[in-house]
C-alpha cells in the first residue's frame, strides 16, 4: 500500500478546449501535463487521486476586483455589469482576496460545466468540496507569493491574455486583453510595462499557461527570465 502524502496537491485549469494539470509534493513540481481534450476527464489516472489541496482554474474574463472598502454584495451584478459583458439575470458570485484587501467578483466561467466535473471527481483527502475559481485569482495568489519587487503574472488561453502585475505589495493591475495571437498578447504586456515604468531588461515574467519555445524564445528577447509556474 502506498503511503498517502498529505503534502500534496494539484492545479486544475479548464479552458473552452479542455484542461490541463499540475501536480506538487511538499511544493515541488512532480508532474505537468500537456493540454488534455474534454472527453477525457474520466479517464485521466491523476484525477483517480486524493489530494491534499486541489485547486480549480476556470479561464474567463467575466471577473473584476474590487477594493474591501469599496465592496457592496448587494451591488455585486451592477458593479460586475460595468465592467464586464455578463447575464444581469443571473447569479454574481465572489471571493475574498485578503492578500491586496479585494473581493474578486466573477459570473458563468467559461467552461463551467467541465469545471464543475472536474471538481466533483478530483476529490481531497478531507472530502472537503472543491470550488471552481476564475484563473485570475488563483494568478493573484501565486503573484503575492513571488520574490521579485516587480511582481509580472501572466496566462494565455483561448485567445485571452490574463494579467496581473503588482510592486512590492502594492498591486498594479489586475486584467484581461482580447487578444487572437500571443504577438498581440505580447503587445500588452509590453504597453502595460510602459505604463508602469517598468524595465523588462530587469523583470522576471511568471507564466501559468504553457509556453512553446518560440513563445518563450519571444520574451526571452525583452524579459530578464521567463518561468513557468
Amino acid at each position: 500500500m502506498n503511503m498517502i502524502n498529505t503534502n500534496n496537491r494539484i492545479s486544475i485549469q479548464v479552458g473552452l478546449s479542455g484542461y490541463s494539470f499540475k501536480i506538487y509534493a511538499d511544493n515541488e513540481l512532480v508532474r505537468a501535463s500537456e493540454w488534455i481534450s474534454a472527453e477525457k476527464v474520466f479517464s485521466t489516472p491523476e484525477f483517480h487521486d486524493r489530494y491534499a489541496q486541489v485547486d480549480v482554474s476556470v479561464f474567463t474574463p467575466k471577473c473584476t476586483l474590487v477594493p474591501v472598502r469599496f465592496h457592496d454584495p448587494y451591488r455585486e451584478t451592477a458593479m460586475l455589469s460595468e465592467v464586464a459583458d455578463i447575464d444581469v439575470s443571473g447569479k454574481v458570485d465572489s471571493i475574498d482576496v485578503t492578500d491586496y484587501a479585494a473581493v474578486m467578483l466573477y459570473q458563468d466561467p467559461v467552461g463551467e460545466s467541465l469545471a464543475k466535473v472536474i471538481a466533483s471527481t478530483v476529490l481531497r483527502q478531507d472530502a472537503a468540496p472543491v470550488r471552481p475559481l476564475p484563473e485570475m485569482y488563483h494568478m493573484l495568489k501565486q503573484l503575492a507569493t513571488l520574490p521579485d519587487y516587480n511582481r509580472i503574472i501572466a496566462s494565455y488561453m483561448d485567445q485571452v491574455l490574463y494579467l496581473a502585475v503588482a510592486q512590492g505589495r502594492t498591486l498594479l493591475l489586475c486584467n484581461s486583453f482580447s487578444a487572437p495571437d500571443f504577438t498581440t498578447a505580447e503587445y500588452f504586456i509590453f504597453m502595460v510595462m510602459k505604463k508602469f515604468q517598468l524595465n523588462p531588461e530587469m523583470s522576471v515574467i511568471y507564466f501559468r499557461t504553457p509556453l512553446d519555445d518560440e513563445q518563450e524564445i519571444s520574451l526571452y528577447r525583452y524579459f530578464h527570465g521567463v518561468e513557468k509556474i
